[in-house]
């Protein structure tokens, strides 16, 4: 059963009128839940090579909002056959972008429901000629996707922030223009990961068949097409997947290696590895194995080695005899290990220093964007952070390509934000977005850590069988490295923590907790992340912590919203810290947030959530020069002496 022929049916059975046609719809998205068809999530990134063409189809496309009274007429009248433009007035929308602040429409800001978007590409005549498969791949879609090419329905994809993708050849013609429609819904309900709810207001002060959308998470649901969407073609026989796992002895790292191909069984498979001046220095054959390197240069976190993020090109030749696909990877050598009390990067002792963030950027949502991707972390580097958590969803693989360069250590999280119900339903749901996400970044060298969940009701009673089925599922994946949630119910209560390798806690001390009160933090956090460890003997970071502050506002004493608190109750935390680590448990410190970003509208947010060290258009408060210097400090303290590594220029 498939999202799409779930709509046909639901469009032409339900009577829908302004009482009761959010039923229908939520019935529907919850029967998408379950039976969204996976498509090949994990697949490699469509890098270029000499045998790979890649064609993105970013740019304007055409976009039309379902009406309100009507949310499954394009279903009905099928307006995957025939341009978006002859079903109602279409506006331009870019793709890659959220739809929601485009337009000065607020109906398009606060739409909830399923929004369409077309455009119209060609197939390139070698491709057919050259007789290559031609794949189509969508970066994310928030939240259900259904998409057709040409009138007939090729893919869909439940939840958002992760790939998926088609082999389209069949779908195609040569010469011509080819269309392409692509419905997206971002509905949240009881069975989505994240999870929400559809609340209607029926008393006379609302008109029939008013909701609202609430959400279990404070940052906006913001919705549409997100990432690149890429048109590329492979040889018949083609490289389909590739695990690597290193590890390092002495100055020598070896990389092992298993590659995946489409084709015949008997293909030949050759794999390269060079480094950063292009020079080979190993190779190896077969489609499993490994390749050592002496000398090695091992992958280092920013500021913690004076040739951080170094990454070797793997490169990976298959032939059948006829046809050759050439896929080139990444690889940075290095190992993660941990204990009671230390987690440890290539045998030395890792502390992380850095921020929870946001894919949040003025107008674009969270839409991927070069220039944004770029200056972020140009701040990253500038303020000294060493790691981020990918709060609270997996973020853009452009990202992670830049960080895997930079050095910059990520917690990469799932999207498994605020969860209080835990059903089976969504117990597979979970599941799912852990393994393609797991599938996806596999092969990231920075990626350290996986983060499972962001502040489930940890202290329920169902929260323990289920986490201890995520964890069994999870472990089974990968068990080279650790696994995490940042955690918020107090210790006494905690029935999570128990299966996790090490520990995150979110704690917000003299801000929602004993509010304006500065004096009482130092000691509030030591006594708090001691009993942690205390508890359940291992190794503890704090994964948020923080104080809004609305850029200009000042007072003296310090009140909260202004840049003084901001700055009095970080170094009130920084005091914490120190003392924490000289207990020699303590792995990490993570301010809340990077930047400042959007929630939906509240009475207690001041557009927006003004947690942020930098504004939400990239300029540093009062307090980020301190959290720089403090930074700057402890990456001295942590500078790795154990291999000497020369640098390359």
């Amino acid at each position: 059963t498939s999202i799409h022929s779930l709509m046909l049916l639901l469009s032409t059975t339900f009577t829908f009128d302004q009482t009761n046609f959010w039923d229908g719809m939520l019935a529907a998205t919850i029967i998408v839940t379950l039976c969204s068809v996976i498509c090949d999530a994990g697949i490699l990134y469509p890098y270029e090579s000499p045998t790979r063409e890649v064609k993105r189809l970013d740019g304007i496309w055409n976009f039309l909002i379902s009406p309100p009274n009507d949310p499954t007429v394009g279903f009905r009248e099928e307006w995957y056959t025939k341009q978006l433009s002859q079903s109602g007035p279409v506006v331009d929308m870019p793709v890659p972008a959220s739809y929601n602040d485009i337009t000065q429409r607020a109906d398009i800001r606060d739409f909830i429901g399923w929004a369409w978007y077309d455009r119209q590409f060609y197939v390139s005549d070698f491709w057919f000629l050259d007789k290559k498969n031609i794949f189509l791949r969508f970066g994310s879609c928030h939240y259900n996707c259904i998409v057709w090419v040409n009138g007939l329905h090729v893919m869909e994809h439940s939840g958002g922030h992760l790939p998926f993708v088609a082999e389209i050849k069949e779908f195609v013609r040569p010469g011509v223009k080819n269309l392409i429609t692509v419905a997206v819904n971002n509905t949240l309900t009881r069975t989505t990961i994240p999870t929400g709810d559809i609340v209607y207001k029926n008393s006379d002060l609302y008109p029939k068949g008013f909701f609202e959308q609430t959400l279990d998470f404070d940052f906006f649901n913001y919705a549409g097409i997100h990432r690149p969407v890429f048109l590329y073609s492979t040889p018949a026989t083609f490289v389909k997947d590739i695990d690597i796992f290193t590890s390092i002895e002495g100055k020598t790292g070896t990389i092992s290696y298993q590659v995946r191909v489409f084709g015949p069984a008997t293909s030949r498979i050759d794999v390269t590895v060079f480094d950063k001046k292009g020079v080979q220095v190993g190779e190896n054959s077969g489609a499993k194995g490994s390749i050592s390197i002496t000398d090695c240069h091992f992958w280092w976190p920013y500021l913690m080695d004076t040739e951080a993020g170094y990454l070797y090109e793997l490169q990976v030749t298959v032939s059948d005899g006829k046809n050759v696909d050439i896929y080139s990877l990444n690889v940075g050598i290095r190992t993660i290990t941990w204990s009671n009390t230390t987690v440890m990067i290539n045998n030395k002792p890792l502390y992380l220093h850095g921020f929870g963030r946001h894919e949040d950027y003025e107008i674009r949502g969270k839409g991927v964007d070069d220039v944004m991707i770029v200056k972020d972390h140009n701040l990253l580097l500038w303020i000294g952070a060493n790691s981020y958590r990918t709060s609270h969803y997996p973020y853009a693989e452009e990202i992670l390509d830049l960080t895997d360069k930079l050095g910059i250590i990520i917690i990469d999280e799932c999207p498994a934000v605020g969860l209080k119900e835990f059903t089976p339903i969504l117990l597979a749901q979970h599941q799912r977005s852990l393994q393609e996400l797991m599938a996806r970044d596999k092969n990231r060298a920075s990626v350290l850590f996986w983060s499972v969940a962001n502040e489930p009701k940890s202290n329920s009673p169902q929260a323990e069988e289920y986490f201890r089925s995520v964890l069994h599922f999870v472990r089974n994946i990968d068990k080279t490295r650790p696994f995490i949630a940042a955690l918020s119910y107090p210790f006494e209560e905690e029935k999570v923590a128990q299966f996790l390798d090490v520990l995150a806690v979110n704690r917000y001390f003299s801000w929602y907790w004993d509010t304006g009160h500065l004096e009482l933090v130092t000691n509030q956090i030591v006594t708090e992340f001691t009993n942690w460890h205390k508890k359940f003997n291992k190794p503890v970071m704090i994964s948020e912590y923080g104080a809004g502050s609305i850029a200009g506002f000042h007072s003296d004493p310090p009140n909260v919203w202004t840049e003084d608190f901001q700055i009095e109750m970080t170094n009130r935390h920084f005091e914490a810290f120190d003392i924490l680590r000289s207990k020699g448990f303590f792995f990490g410190e993570h301010i809340w947030n990077f930047a400042d970003f959007m929630t939906p509208q509240a009475s207690n947010r001041v557009f927006g959530n003004r947690k942020g060290i930098f504004t939400r258009s990239r300029q540093p408060k009062s307090v980020a020069r301190m959290i720089k210097t403090r930074y700057m400090q402890l990456s001295e303290k942590n500078q790795s002496k154990r291999f000497e590594i020369k640098s390359i220029n």
